[in-house]
């Protein structure tokens, strides 16, 4: 006698209940970063700024991938496509962007690393075309920050400028694969957002202190004068 599990409507005879169940159609809009580090939050801005903006098709998955690193191996392997929105190091002016593409990706990230969020997402991206469950089409628009080391800092203005162009690189990519994107006429509800609220960009802007009151610059009672550090 095997085992059965109850009918319900929660799970009903044939339905799946797996979210990230293969999708022939399945298009991934990944954002990667940690807001708290100033430019390093470009990834998840792009995709909290594409949601707000734009609407797609059902088969289309943004997702605010914030520093999860090899957590997120579950988007990679549901996806057919794959875009993805970082700040990439490339030494480049700032603000620079930069477009790579299919199984340069996880090599290029590999090489310009610049903390550990990338370490573990280029594994992720390594794992997924080692075991060929990568993306048919996968495309990392990054861009070269200009300030890091500024922790509850935000995008330096050349960075933030720098997102236009990337959303209107992005937009059109996702136009040709399909995504049928539509311009929003009112923003995402509370429940749909990618972002949690409170980290929102606006939100954040509007509740973070002055770098100066918030001593985001360093403390100079803890800090050797210049002349005394060797």
């Amino acid at each position: 006698m095997s085992p059965s599990t109850p009918d319900s409507a929660c799970n009903a005879p044939g339905a799946s209940v797996d979210p990230f169940a293969p999708d022939e159609n399945q298009i991934v809009v990944l954002g990667i970063g940690n807001v708290l580090w100033a430019d390093e939050g470009f990834g998840v801005r792009c995709v909290e700024a594409l949601q707000r903006h734009w609407d797609f098709g059902p088969h289309v998955r943004l997702v605010d991938g914030g520093t999860q690193g090899l957590y997120l191996i579950q988007h990679v392997q549901a996806a057919k496509k794959l875009l993805i929105f970082d700040a990439i190091d490339y030494g480049l002016e700032p603000g620079t962007l930069k477009l790579v593409e299919n199984d340069e990706v996880p090599r290029f990230m590999g090489a310009k690393k610049m903390s550990l969020h990338q370490t573990g997402f280029q594994e992720v991206l390594m794992l997924a075309l080692l075991t060929e469950q990568f993306p048919e089409e996968v495309l990392l628009i990054g861009c070269q920050p200009e300030h890091l080391e500024d922790y509850g800092g935000s995008l330096r203005p050349v960075v933030k400028l720098a997102m236009e162009d990337a959303l209107a690189l992005g937009v059109d990519r996702l136009r040709e694969w399909g995504a049928a994107p539509v311009p929003r006429d009112v923003p995402p509800g509370e429940g749909e957002v990618v972002t949690v609220p409170t980290l929102a960009m606006a939100a954040y802007e509007d509740g973070r202190p002055a770098a100066e009151a918030a001593c985001r610059v360093g403390d100079e009672r803890f800090l050797a004068p210049e002349t005394q550090r060797a």
